[in-house]
């Protein structure tokens, strides 16, 4: 592959990862009983997982789950649906949902805003591109790593949503690459995968919690001998 000029990153899982904080379930119960860890870790699953679907569905709500990262009340019907199908009363699955939406609760990669900075150092375009129906933006201000991201192609903006090339097209074209000179970084070899029609470059990272992955996009980028 000829020299990298431009890389894309994927959000969730990559970049960045919700993890959940003890107060977020306080007072939250599962079909009416406390909720206990492993119930905890499993419904952040079903919150965050880039692909699949965890519960039954009507029609509807399958309807609004397929369509979810393409408009925000879609987003939040198909969520909603999601926790109250998982034993979460309404008023304890809405203040879920508002948490897993406000990007300030997203946790940063140890690597993700030193990756930017150093990409942008090198001259190498940037682009944030994310099966996603709420703005990102707040979360890279937060890590002062705003002025290190060239382009957000998020597909709630962009009107299409991963594997469907039409969203890494969109990017390339923003940051004025060829595909062939463009790597996508992400965690799921399905949606992310998807870059790789367009003859992009494609590394995988494990989502794993931040703790335990302290240098999994230097690596990444060190697979196609970028150096950050």
């Amino acid at each position: 592959m000829s020299e990298i000029r431009a890389v894309l990153f994927d959000y969730s899982g990559t970049l960045f990862r919700l993890e959940e904080d003890d107060s977020w379930f306080d007072g939250i119960t599962v079909d009416d009983r406390q909720i206990e860890g492993h119930v905890r870790t499993e419904l952040m699953r079903r919150m965050t997982a880039p692909t699949g679907q965890h519960v039954d569905m009507t029609p509807e709500a399958h309807h609004a789950w397929t369509n979810r990262d393409l408009a925000p009340h879609l987003h939040r019907e198909a969520y909603l649906h999601v926790l109250r199908e998982s034993g979460v009363g309404d008023e304890h699955a809405e203040s879920l949902y508002g948490i897993m939406v406000d990007p300030l609760n997203w946790t940063p990669y140890p690597d993700t805003a030193d990756v930017l900075a150093g990409l942008h150092r090198r001259g190498i375009g940037t682009a944030v591109v994310s099966n996603i129906a709420f703005d990102v933006r707040p979360a890279f201000a937060s890590i002062g790593a705003s002025d290190f991201v060239d382009e957000y192609v998020l597909s709630f903006e962009v009107g299409a949503v991963k594997p469907n090339a039409e969203i890494f097209a969109t990017a390339l074209t923003r940051l004025g690459v060829a595909a062939e000179d463009a790597l996508m970084v992400g965690d799921s070899g399905e949606a992310d995968g998807g870059a790789r029609a367009l003859g992009c470059g494609f590394a995988l990272v494990d989502p794993l919690p931040t703790a335990e992955r302290p240098a999994g996009l230097r690596n990444a980028l060190a697979d196609f001998d970028i150096e950050v």
